[in-house]
Formats: C-alpha cells, structure tokens, sequence
C-alpha cells in the first residue's frame, strides 16, 4: 500500500492518549474519546492542542485499516502514507459525530483543515425610498455600492505562494475562549474572535503576503446594480440580488437585498390594491353638483363630477373602477379609486334672514315642534358653545390625574402590616 516498508516508531501513543489499551474494542474507544473530547474541549476550558491529539489518535484507532498499520509500524508509517500530513480530519468534524451533526459548544471551527465546510455569507439589507408613483408606474433604480471582493491577484489566499499555517494564538479556531472569575466559586466563559488571525485560524508570514490585499485576502470594489420596482409592489416588499454580497475565502457569497419603503403622498393614500382621495365640496356643490379634474399617479386628468340633482352627503364614499393600483405581477388588473367627501358649511352669520327664507322655499321643511306658553315656562333656557371633542376629553382626564395626585399626597404614606 505505501510501496514500501517503514520503519518501525512509537504504536502506544494514541492508545495512551486515549487512556486505552491496545486490544480496546471501538466501543471502548468511542466511549473513551467522547468522555475525553468534552472535558477538553476548548469552549469547556480545555487545551487545544490535548482536543486536537484526542481527535488524532481517534481518527486513526477508529479505522481498522489505519489502525492496523499504527499497531504494525506506528505514527511515522501513516504519515508517509498520508504524504506527511497525518490526520486530514478536523477535531471538530469527529466531535460533531457523537451529536448528530450539531456543535453543542457554539466554536467556530478552525479553517486550518483541508476538509473545512463552506458557510453562507451574511446578507446585506439597504432600504430603497420609493414613491406612490414608482410603485404605480414602475421604476428602474441604479444604485452603486461598495463591497468586498476576493483579491483577483492572489486569488484569496493572501499570499504570494499560497501557504499558510494554523494561527498559533488559537490553533487554528478562530475564536480564544478566556475563563473569568468574577465571585466565590462563579466563573463566566468568554468567547472572542482571536485577535492574531481575526477570525480565519491561520497566519501568514509578513514577507509572503500579497502585496494587493496585504494579507487581507479580499479587496474593495464598487458596482452599479440597477434596480426594477415593478408596478403594484408593496411597502416593505424585498428585491433580492443573488451573491453581491461581500466575497470571502471558503464562503457562500450572501445577497444584497433592498426593502422598499413607501414615502407618503400628499394626496393619495394606498390600502392594497385601493386608492383613496380626500376631497372638500362646499355646501352649494355637495347641494347642487359639482365637477373638478383630479390629476393621478401617472399624470391623466380625470374629470370627477356629480349626476344632475344628485346630493353629497357629509363623509360619503363614491368609487371609480379600475382607476387604483395595479396588481403586482398583474399589472392590468387594477384596484379602485375611492374619493371620500367631506362637506364645508358656511360661517355663522353668513347666511341673512332673507337668504334663509329663500332657502326655505326650496328645501325640506323644518319639522319643528310647537311648545304651548306653559311648556315654555317650565324650560330652562341654555347656551350652546363651541367645543372640540377631543381637546375636551384630554382636559377632562388631565384633571382627573391631577385629582388623584393631589389625593395621594394629602393621604400620606400607607402603613404596613408588620410580618410576623
């Protein structure tokens, strides 16, 4: 298998490290790493480099094939026949084994192993102001952004050659876990990114780094994205560009993703796939008709007016078909186009005793009830004023507040019962 026959080394190592003996079952050795691995994993307080010779020695004792030729010949033979690189494994992807896959430590793994997974890429969220026009006629919108990109000069590796080697003020994590004493018997765990390698697990030597990216492995770049808003989209609604996000080595590059936020309108208000207008008549146009232009989201004057002899009454909707907004992905299905009247009344005092009279002749009759001279005598004449319902509810509970306040004050402090 190896072409040759190696020289005979150290085959106890491994089953010392595990604290087996040599005929030990592979139901030992699981049994034996797995106690091991968790009182010295990093994230426990553990050393590193006891993890690491752990996950060593199992990945070699736990295959028959590797674990025959240690017992034959020992460490040397397996790493002349794995080219001098011994174990191709990573501590945690054996870890990982005993619980289904998970990382029940939350450690990010070294990225010094060969068989390192690749991650996703944080997505980038950017908001994109768009108006109530934008989203009825449809936009286009270039946007130039900012990124990183992998260094096109060295590729990513950071260097010139492409060599690296296992950060030594983590070994090769990424992350250094600190033990804090903070009280008798109470310690807390701190977990940061390693300082030295800035998160990657590996180092590279000052001489060999690329001198584009400067050892950095990635480089800033500027792109123009255009960005379609297409008729009838929502507030709030995303628009995904897949892997724009920043590059990184041994990443899935995230999105970048832009969330429309609808700027209001100064007239127009939106509900779905609805439109709603306010607008004001006077008494005379809600009474004897009324016509006016109203100019919509994509410029067309529409003529909005009243049938003869019909009356708008205060707060009445009327709706016009297909004249709100497009559906998305539809966009020749529309809404309607609702319009909400209110209705001015004149001034007190504006209308004189003839101009009632006038308007009396010509309008419903007042239906008022006659009170003899004893019922008069027996009612008390009120005032009516002016008042805003609002403001007057406020005020009321305003002095409410200040009531209970000043009751509060006045009764002094409560008395406790004493506990027994």
């Amino acid at each position: 298998m190896f072409g040759r026959a190696p020289k005979r080394s150290d085959n106890t190592k491994y089953y010392g490290i595990l604290g087996v003996s040599k005929n030990a079952s592979q139901d030992d050795l699981k049994k034996a790493y797995k106690k091991a691995a968790i009182k010295n994993h990093p994230d426990k307080g553990g050393d590193p480099e006891k993890f690491k010779e752990l996950a060593q020695a199992y990945d070699v004792l736990s295959d028959p094939e590797k674990r025959e030729i240690y017992d034959q010949y020992g460490e040397d033979a397996l790493k002349e026949g794995m080219g001098g690189g011994g174990s191709s494994h990573n501590p945690f992807d054996i870890f990982e084994s005993f619980f289904g896959g998970g990382n029940p430590f939350g450690v990010k793994k070294g990225s010094s192993s060969g068989g390192r997974r690749q991650r996703k890429g944080e997505d980038v969220v950017h908001p994109l102001k768009v108006s109530l026009e934008d989203l009825y006629k449809g936009t286009s919108k270039k946007l130039a952004l900012s990124r990183n990109i992998l260094c096109p000069k060295c590729k990513g590796k950071g260097s010139k050659t492409g060599a690296s080697s296992t950060c030594a003020g983590c070994q090769g994590s990424g992350m250094k876990v600190t033990i804090r004493q903070f009280g008798p018997g109470m310690m807390q765990r701190l977990q940061s990114v390693c300082p030295d390698c800035r998160g990657s697990g590996e180092t590279i030597s000052e001489k060999d780094k690329c001198g584009q990216c400067k050892g950095k492995k990635v480089v800033q770049d500027k792109k123009v994205l255009e960005v379609h808003v297409e008729k009838g989209m929502l507030h709030g609604q995303k628009i995904t560009f897949q892997g724009e996000a920043d590059e990184a080595p041994d990443t899935i590059t995230g999105d970048i993703v832009f969330v429309l936020q609808l700027k209001d309108h100064p007239m127009f208000k939106r509900k779905g796939d609805d439109l709603f207008v306010e607008h004001s008549l006077t008494l005379t146009e809600a009474l004897c008709g009324f016509q006016f232009a109203l100019t919509h989201l994509d410029g067309r004057q529409l003529l909005i007016k009243s049938a003869p002899g019909e009356i708008i009454k205060p707060g009445q909707f009327k709706s016009i078909n297909d004249e709100g907004m497009p559906q998305y992905q539809r966009p020749f299905m529309k809404g309607r186009l609702y319009l909400h009247f209110s209705v001015e009344f004149p001034e007190s005092g504006a209308i004189s005793s003839d101009q009632c009279k006038a308007l009396e002749a010509v309008l419903p009759m007042r239906f008022l009830k006659p009170l003899t001279d004893m019922e008069l005598d027996e009612c008390e004449e009120t005032t009516l004023h002016d008042v805003n319902i609002d403001d007057e509810m406020r005020r009321r509970q305003q002095q409410k507040q200040e009531a209970y306040e000043e009751e509060e004050e006045s009764s002094g402090p409560r008395v406790q019962c004493a506990q027994q």
